[in-house]
């Protein structure tokens, strides 16, 4: 059995910044900017289509799969000796639009996460097409799982049994449902027993819709370890794994879960 309190604590970083609309070159050299100020942290979030705001152009605006975005990650990711991650508009191999979180390690490989949820009252049910499978990657022996916006709705989707430490939600959250994802976040975090980090955008975007952020960082309690409110700029928290593992011994719930298969 894995130990988990014997695992360093984790530096992450949420950068809650407003997004160019449809201009990718504009919203990397503003993130370049800020990446600096993440320095020294071992995870780095952006928001979901950080590179274009949330739109349904997909076939204006989709990258290849290991097009421009994907290779600035990898030369920032090992600039800062961190693991970067956000979503963006990648045409998969096989000719499908995906809303894809890019995970870009330092080593250089980037790993991915489709977007399974998708936000129908927009329409991207139209324009993308779903993630088929969760996945989850591992950072100093911590085991994250990624979710993309309209995923934190559904809690099937973020329930799991492989011992998750971090749910990692990357998202264009509009501010005319902001207590939606203030009360979804924090019962994300109590009902899998595990840090809860979640990143929003602000400003507005070219539809007109109007963010307001709530970056935040919940503990297994859903405690609020960081909050970013409606400010722009970058946020640092540390996660500490022997308070998890504490936590797990003292109120073993995940022992009681249901099993279930997804069809």
């Amino acid at each position: 059995m894995r130990d988990l309190s014997a695992l360093p604590n984790l530096n992450i970083a949420l950068i809650q910044t407003t997004l160019a609309w449809h201009d990718r070159q504009a919203n990397l050299e503003h993130f370049e900017q800020l990446l600096e100020q993440a320095r020294g942290a071992d995870l780095i979030i952006l928001p979901e289509m950080f590179t274009t705001g949330f739109s349904m152009e997909s076939e204006t605006l989709a990258e290849a799969e290991n097009g421009p975005t994907s290779k600035w990650l990898r030369v920032q990711a090992a600039k800062l000796e961190a693991v970067i991650t956000g979503s963006v508009i990648v045409q998969a191999a096989d000719g499908s639009h995906r809303n894809r979180l890019l995970w870009a390690r330092p080593d250089g490989e980037v790993l991915h996460y489709d977007k399974r949820h998708l936000f129908r009252m927009a329409g991207e049910h139209n324009h993308y097409t779903p993630g088929e499978r969760q996945v989850q990657f591992e950072l100093k022996g911590w085991r994250i799982r990624p979710l993309i916006c309209y995923d934190l709705r559904f809690p099937v989707w973020s329930r799991d049994a492989q011992d998750t430490d971090l749910l990692l939600y990357t998202a264009n959250w509009p501010g005319a449902r902001r207590q939606h994802w203030n009360r979804l976040l924090p019962a994300r975090a109590i009902e899998n027993l595990c840090y809860v980090a979640a990143v929003n955008r602000i400003g507005t975007d070219g539809k007109g819709f109007a963010y307001t952020g709530d970056s935040q960082v919940l503990d297994f309690q859903g405690e609020t370890l960081l909050s970013a409110g409606e400010a722009d700029g970058v946020f640092q928290v540390v996660l500490d794994a022997a308070e998890l593992a504490a936590y797990r011994t003292r109120f073993p719930a995940n022992l009681d879960a249901d099993t279930f298969e997804f069809t």
